[in-house]
């Protein structure tokens, strides 16, 4: 077992320990524990405990950072194929298409999805490209996971 399967199993054991919504690690504890750098850390944390895989996590980094992980359970399954669906990258018409198709199957309200949009449409965006599309998926995956629990 490498050393990224064995902080994911460390820290799924502790999310089916924790009676709390969120579970809050400290970095350089987990660090310290496993005997690895920090950003081993965040590797595990970014590819294994994100949207795509159920996940929200929080983040603060420096001396005093943290990592808040909650497991998001959603009733309809819709708004976990569709984060699964979005990927790396999101164009504005896409994400406009998915909004409305979980409009059309209830999994979210409009007011719901005119919050969404406004988040993650072109004019709120202020990078450029290809760098937007991609900061689209990953706050469309996010709002998308809180919205659904």
């Amino acid at each position: 077992m490498g050393m990224s399967d064995k902080i994911e199993a460390f820290i799924n054991e502790l999310l089916k320990d924790d009676t709390d919504e969120w579970l809050e690690l400290k970095r350089n504890e987990l660090a310290s524990i496993f005997g690895c750098v920090p950003s081993q850390i965040n590797y595990v944390i970014s590819t294994r405990f994100n949207p795509e895989h159920g996940y929200i996590v929080e983040s603060r980094r420096g001396g005093g950072g943290y990592l808040r992980i909650k497991q998001v359970k959603h009733e309809d399954g819709i708004i976990m194929q569709t984060i699964k669906a979005v990927g790396e990258s999101l164009d504005e018409k896409t994400a406009k298409s998915y909004l409305a198709n979980l409009i059309r199957h209830n999994a979210l309200d409009e007011r719901t999805a005119s919050i969404i949009f406004s988040g993650i449409c072109d004019n709120s965006l202020t990078v450029n490209q290809p760098q937007k599309d991609k900061v689209r998926a990953n706050i469309f995956k996010n709002m998308l996971a809180m919205a659904g629990k």
